[in-house]
């Protein structure tokens, strides 16, 4: 089960796919942090009633091996009625993790005696010197009643809404959508302060491993492969003369010159120059991003959608250039649109075009015209990937100027 944003529901299955992973994929409309988020997989599995294993996606765990030794010790325990949460032995005071501190011997484990929020540095170093004190890894075992239970009584509030999300949520393909109204009512909060920090049943159990949140660019500078000179290079990227960087380019050349411990990636629409200690900060320049409204704060060149990617090359006032990806299988909704014509050019793969009133194939070199207005649907009727370039033209070129007209993913309505 993988819970996630609606927005990125589209790169979650297919990355699942990818890795051949089969099960529910649920919608959350709107963050509400990880309270809620895991009393709705407590109420979707409740009537089997499994132990969860709650597990963060961006986390990096080294050795995984550690994760199956752990999970022994955790099993009795969380079958036992445990709220267990899993603690990353520190190997540095680090004042940008929460640490939980352990209390009495209890199994293969521990009662938590409290949990710390995010300490000063001079706190870090004393809990590092005095041991018994685990980084919060947010990764949890329990069973799925267990958690009701516990969340019923501090939360009552979080439970209701989020069983009137489940009881009015809807199946769409491989995704459950969760009722809007019902959990957006819903109040926000992690499960550590909504319940791990006030129930009597919270257990520790540590698991030594490298480990990272990956909460900031400086974090995969930590686990990433470095040169002779501390640099960790990713991409196209030429140095001289510089040592402890991050250095990162999707496709651009990057060339670095006398710099020490900075972090400086090169994506398609944006680049970012930081100091290794500055990267948590990049969470303000993003708030500006969007007072501002600078569309690059919340939309990325390369777009995921069931059937594939699209990816802006080029746009200039009444023009717009993409290269779509259609994925063998995929089709597009027949559409139309009031304010763009759109000219498509075959560069890879086969396509089936809906063009009017004309259905044909083209191949590789091959092109239609689609005029302002005409009903369209492109298809991939191949088993290898289909690429065309998409030249949009006219008054208006967002992408709210679609009307669909049959849509295989049940997308109309959005």
């Amino acid at each position: 089960m993988c819970i996630c944003n609606v927005k990125h529901r589209f790169i979650v299955a297919q990355q699942m796919r990818s890795m051949k992973i089969v099960g529910e994929i649920i919608l959350e409309p709107v963050g509400r942090n990880t309270a809620p988020a895991i009393t709705v997989a407590a109420l979707r599995s409740q009537e089997q009633d499994p132990l969860l294993l709650v597990l963060p996606s961006d986390h990096y765990i080294y050795p995984q091996t550690e994760i199956a030794s752990a999970l022994a010790k955790a099993i009795p325990l969380a079958e036992e009625g445990g709220l267990v949460a899993f603690g990353i032995n520190p190997i540095r005071p680090e004042s940008g993790f929460g640490y939980i501190r352990s209390g009495q011997a209890y199994g293969q484990g521990f009662q938590i005696k409290a949990f710390v929020e995010k300490p000063d540095a001079a706190q870090a170093a004393a809990m590092l010197a005095v041991g018994g004190h685990f980084w919060n890894s947010g990764m949890f075992l329990f069973k799925a009643s267990t958690l009701l239970h516990e969340m019923e009584r501090f939360k009552p509030d979080i439970v209701a809404a989020c069983r009137h999300a489940v009881m009015k949520s809807v199946t769409d393909l491989d995704f459950v959508r969760l009722d809007r109204d019902s959990f957006e009512a819903c109040p926000a909060d992690s499960v550590d302060y909504a319940v791990l920090e006030k129930t009597d049943h919270g257990m520790l159990v540590p698991m030594m491993v490298q480990w990272n949140d990956l909460g900031s660019w400086s974090s995969l500078h930590e686990i990433g492969n470095k040169d002779v000179a501390n640099n960790v290079i990713c991409g196209d990227v030429v140095v001289k003369d510089s040592f402890g960087c991050y250095l990162h380019s999707n496709d651009k050349l990057l060339a670095v010159v006398g710099v020490k411990d900075i972090v400086a990636v090169v994506a398609d629409d944006a680049v970012l120059i930081a100091h290794k200690d500055k990267t948590q900060q990049v969470k303000e320049i993003v708030a500006q991003l969007k007072k501002t409204k600078r569309s690059e704060a919340v939309i990325h060149k390369k777009v995921y959608r069931p059937w594939g990617t699209y990816e802006t090359t080029d746009v200039a006032e009444r023009f717009q250039v993409k290269r779509i990806t259609v994925n063998p299988g995929g089709v597009l909704s027949l559409q139309k649109h009031h304010h763009r014509a759109e000219h498509w050019v075959v560069v890879r793969g086969t396509a089936q075009i809906i063009n009017g009133d004309k259905q044909f194939l083209l191949q590789e070199g091959q092109s239609t015209y689609i005029q302002l207005g005409a009903m369209h649907r492109l298809e991939n009727p191949g088993k290898i990937p289909l690429d065309i370039i998409e030249v949009q033209t006219g008054s208006y070129l967002g992408e709210d100027d679609i009307v669909r007209n049959d849509d295989v993913y049940n997308r109309n309505s959005e």
